[in-house]
């Protein structure tokens, strides 16, 4: 696990932004403490997110605002890039067949490929992702398991120490897995540290990793580190992906699959 201290301070703000886009919230010291700067330059940051209305400060810490009708809703926030995403759901639910068991991260990519998965019959699921979870537990004859945990607003999804335990006991044919960022440098991504202990779990319970990720996240760098890319088996991305990238995907072992 790495984290990139001394950010300047627009960049800061875009890495706090999303991790409160992942956690909820998050309290002032702790922010301090992550990216190594002082209480008072995290509650500048703050306010400075709070006018532009995308955050509400509280006493000690801030919170995002469209939890609450996130979490109504059952939807999850992200919206970018959706036809990139829909095409790599679509991709992705083709590798899976009738009767396979296989686990799905939250997010939105992963939430694609659930919906593209309704079609198929008598499948096992283990999710951490409520949504996910309602999307194919709907499903007649498919069967779907989530650990414990504690609940996650903005992603819906259940993380922690009980969760964590859960995945390493099972073992599953294949895993989807979402990041934030994919580079061939950095490796997997993600704005917290909250789940990268669980994702590590999610990977070593799969016979097979299957990376799904718009092409707008390749060279793209969050805030800590899972793992270098050698945990990868395939990587289901959009045409978007250049050449020499998909190249250089390949020549470290990685499937390219790309979504057209």
């Amino acid at each position: 696990m790495e984290v990139q201290p001394g950010l300047l301070s627009e960049p800061r703000r875009r890495r706090i932004l999303e991790w409160l886009q992942e956690e909820g919230s998050a309290r002032v010291r702790d922010l301090a403490a992550a990216f190594q700067v002082s209480e008072a330059t995290i509650r500048q940051d703050l306010e400075r997110l709070e006018a532009e209305g995308q955050i509400t400060r509280e006493h000690g810490g801030a919170y995002l605002n469209t939890v609450p009708q996130q979490v109504n809703a059952l939807t999850l926030q992200h919206s970018e890039n959706m036809d990139k995403k829909r095409r790599i759901g679509a991709f992705a639910a083709s590798l899976v067949q009738d009767g396979e068991t296989l686990i799905l991260d939250a997010g939105t990519t992963t939430t694609e490929v659930a919906s593209r998965l309704v079609p198929r019959h008598g499948l096992t699921v283990i999710t951490n992702a409520l949504n996910i979870a309602v999307i194919l537990g709907a499903v007649p004859g498919n069967t779907i398991h989530m650990p414990g945990g504690q609940f996650k607003p903005p992603t819906l999804s259940l993380s922690g120490d009980a969760s964590v335990d859960y995945f390493r006991s099972i073992f599953a044919g294949k895993l989807f897995l979402a990041t934030a960022g994919v580079d061939l440098e950095a490796g997997l991504t993600y704005p917290s540290f909250a789940d990268l202990q669980l994702k590590q779990a999610m990977i070593r319970a799969a016979a097979r990793v299957y990376l799904v990720a718009d092409s707008t996240k390749i060279g793209r760098s969050s805030f800590t580190r899972l793992s270098a890319l050698d945990v990868v088996h395939a990587f289901v991305t959009d045409d978007g992906i250049p050449d020499r990238e998909a190249k250089a995907f390949e020549a470290r072992g990685i499937e390219v699959l790309i979504a057209r």
